[in-house]
């Protein structure tokens, strides 16, 4: 499979920029539009991969596109990351994984056998309550929805939560949309069914997202491209665990070829799945060397600072006029590009 040449680190149709651009020159909001269009944000799971998607939340948010959205879907991180961009909270985005991720009291290897080795409740009770407190009631009433990507425990089908009730129930989505037996505990039940993460039955649900009426889709890729057409690396030590739990998850928590229909999707303009409907990815063009349970605070900022830049870049490709400082990306704890 060929890609097409990318402009700036995007690929795919330009228009779905554009349409953003469009939206945010006429002040239209989610329920108000008349342009015909139902644009869909769309961000891939991967664990702390998901730096990359939020530095391009914050990019995004700055070119004052993200209220364009009519709805989002977000898989496992993803969700957590597509969450940040309908509230307006793209700055957190960026930060929430070198800040608050890259920390023992959310990833520790030393908790095995004792406490899950991550820490969901630290994510959701501690961080999302206090350092990037997030407003679920908000989430529930935004008028652009939120489709949480999951996969049924009994038979490993994707599936998504969306119209919760209330703050309880989005959590207990987000924790479902997160949850991988013997590293962040058991199945999560939700209105009466058992989930695990939403990446395992599908990663990057663009196709979900143009089945379900979306006209453009923007999909932001926690991977560079090299990395979603390379053969998967043998089992870490991690996946063999669960794969002894639960013969097979292991190795589906690692399965990068269940990207590849997605990708299909991004690469070829004539897909038959897409029918003449407007589909664009961001991808890193370059690689932190970050995984899924990446706990170096660098790398992992890193990751961040590459994102924003290569949404940045697409943003720049369709309105020449936007334009960043050197210090409009948030400081942390220190700038790892040179």
């Amino acid at each position: 499979m060929t890609a097409p040449d990318p402009w700036g680190d995007a690929w795919g149709d330009q228009e779905v920029l554009r349409a953003l651009l469009r939206r945010r020159e006429a002040g239209s909001r989610p329920g108000e539009r008349r342009d015909g269009h139902r644009i869909a944000l769309v961000v891939g799971g991967g664990g702390m991969r998901g730096a990359y998607a939020g530095g391009m939340v914050w990019a995004l948010e700055q070119a004052g596109l993200t209220a364009g959205f009519d709805l989002a879907y977000g898989a496992s991180a993803g969700a957590f990351v597509a969450t940040a961009a309908l509230l307006g909270h793209g700055y957190d985005a960026s930060r929430i994984f070198p800040d608050d991720m890259a920390r023992p009291e959310f990833v520790d290897p030393r908790r095995l056998g004792r406490a899950p080795m991550v820490s969901l409740d630290h994510l959701i009770h501690e961080i999302l309550v206090h350092t990037k407190p997030t407003d679920w009631d908000a989430l529930r009433d935004h008028p652009a929805p939120l489709h949480v990507v999951v996969t049924d425990a009994a038979d490993m089908t994707p599936h998504t939560l969306t119209g919760l009730r209330d703050a309880a129930e989005w959590r207990l989505a987000m924790r479902a949309t997160a949850a991988i037996p013997y590293l962040t505990g058991p199945p999560v039940e939700v209105r009466g069914r058992r989930w695990v993460d939403g990446s395992i039955g599908d990663p990057l649900p663009v196709g979900r997202a143009l089945r379900e009426g979306a006209t453009h889709v923007l999909a932001l890729l926690t991977r560079t491209l090299p990395e979603l057409r390379r053969p998967a690396p043998a089992h870490p030590w991690w996946a063999r665990g669960i794969d002894r739990l639960v013969p097979g998850l292991g190795a589906m928590t690692q399965d990068v070829a269940r990207h590849a229909d997605s990708i299909a999707l991004l690469a070829d303009a004539a897909h038959p799945d897409r029918d003449g409907r407007h589909v664009c990815a961001l991808s890193p063009l370059t690689s932190a060397d970050i995984r899924g349970l990446t706990v170096d605070p660098v790398r992992v900022e890193r990751a961040s600072h590459l994102g924003h830049a290569a949404a940045a870049a697409a943003i720049r490709a369709v309105d020449p006029g936007f334009r960043l400082g050197p210090d409009e990306f948030p400081a942390g704890r220190r700038s790892p590009l040179p």
